[in-house]
């Protein structure tokens, strides 16, 4: 059946397309832009001081049976997860149970990569090797792979690290596996139990969890990740390419993914963070301070979020994610008090062009709002 993502736009027939820079009527100028993007399938969620300015859903949840999304469907986090994973850690911290500055063997032991922190795992500054790549070359994919067997697996086959600790910073999902890890031998907690217990029921994220494939089955409204196939013409489900089968054979892994929910809860979630409701105000502007590296260059990235300046909006705390199928995005303009959400399940590809142009609709909305 053709994945008839054309029909996306279904949602902005009840709203004129109003260009970008009439950036006054905000809904109408975010409508322009989401009509350029129209084979985009997801939710988009724009809001103001905590208050939703657009939230709006396009395309198919589940094309082969052409079932719409809306609002309150369901999509996979990726690894805007990491950002979850990071306050457990900060949380941890702030009760005295961990240093940032505590080296990884304190906490997880034989692991042949001396001179890491914590503090480096964060910040994406260890230097340790990939784990899917060594998992993928000697597990047994008739298996599902948990945080345990991945750090058996590193201690047994014990792939070189990139760099020495704090040498540069270089996205890894290893790190965050450890983390994850690391959080439930402080807690003597399951590491789900602790992100629904201490962040998701406390902050309202009804719909939020860390779910198994089962569980995602069960789900009414989960969103089924989709990507475009050029030799056929039309999209077709992720989970049908044998490329995507690691999210089945490393399906129990937890820390760097594995967080899926719908796009208010993500708002809920960065209205927390305003209201520091979680930890102190020092402690998450810890978070949100880039990590100095060894030879004093600043990363633009903190504990668990990339750190930018926008000209015109201040400070841009964001993070992305990518699954077979899925592309997420959360931006907060934390001196603004601004938010865009942004949650697609057919691997949008435009979805870094999309980002630009409403990051610049909100900065065009500042410039015309204050101008006389």
């Amino acid at each position: 059946m053709r994945f008839a993502f054309l029909l996306a736009v279904w949602v902005l027939v009840t709203g004129c397309a109003v260009s970008p820079e009439k950036a006054d009527n905000l809904p109408g100028a975010i409508n322009s832009i989401l009509t350029r993007h129209h084979t985009f399938s997801g939710v988009v969620l724009i809001a103001e001081q905590g208050i939703p300015a657009y939230h709006r859903a396009f395309g198919y949840r589940d094309s082969e049976n052409q079932l719409l999304n809306d609002t309150a469907t369901i999509f996979e986090f990726a690894s805007v997860s990491k950002q979850f994973t990071s306050m457990i850690i900060l949380m941890l911290q702030e009760e005295g149970k961990l240093s940032f500055d505590d080296p990884l063997d304190k906490y997880l032991s034989g692991l042949p990569y001396p001179g890491i922190t914590v503090r480096h795992l964060l910040t994406h500054t260890s230097g340790l090797p990939d784990y899917q790549a060594i998992m993928d070359e000697h597990w047994d994919k008739t298996k599902v792979a948990g945080n345990e067997d991945i750090l058996e697996y590193l201690k047994k086959y014990h792939p070189p690290k990139l760099f020495e600790p704090g040498e540069k910073y270089e996205y890894s999902n290893t790190g965050y596996v450890l983390l994850g890890s690391i959080a439930e031998v402080v807690s003597g907690k399951d590491f789900i139990a602790l992100c629904r217990e201490r962040i998701f029921k406390p902050v309202g994220m009804n719909a939020t969890e860390i779910r198994t494939l089962e569980e995602k089955a069960k789900t009414d409204n989960f969103a089924r990740g989709y990507v475009f196939v050029e030799e056929k013409g039309r999209y077709v489900a992720a989970d049908s390419f044998p490329s995507s089968n690691y999210i089945v054979w490393l399906g129990n892994r937890k820390g760097p993914g594995r967080v899926s929910g719908k796009a208010s809860d993500l708002l809920r979630w960065d209205r927390a963070l305003y209201a520091h409701t979680l930890v102190k105000d020092e402690t998450l502007e810890a978070a949100f301070t880039p990590y100095r590296l060894n030879n004093d260059s600043l990363s633009h990235y903190g504990f668990g979020w990339m750190i930018d300046q926008h000209p015109t909006l201040g400070r841009k705390i964001w993070h992305t994610g990518s699954n077979p199928g899925y592309s997420t995005r959360i931006v907060r303009f934390i001196d603004a008090d601004k938010t865009i959400i942004v949650l697609s399940n057919n691997a949008y590809p435009k979805i870094k062009e999309l980002d630009q142009a409403l990051d610049s609709l909100l900065g065009t909305r500042v410039k015309s709002l204050v101008q006389p």
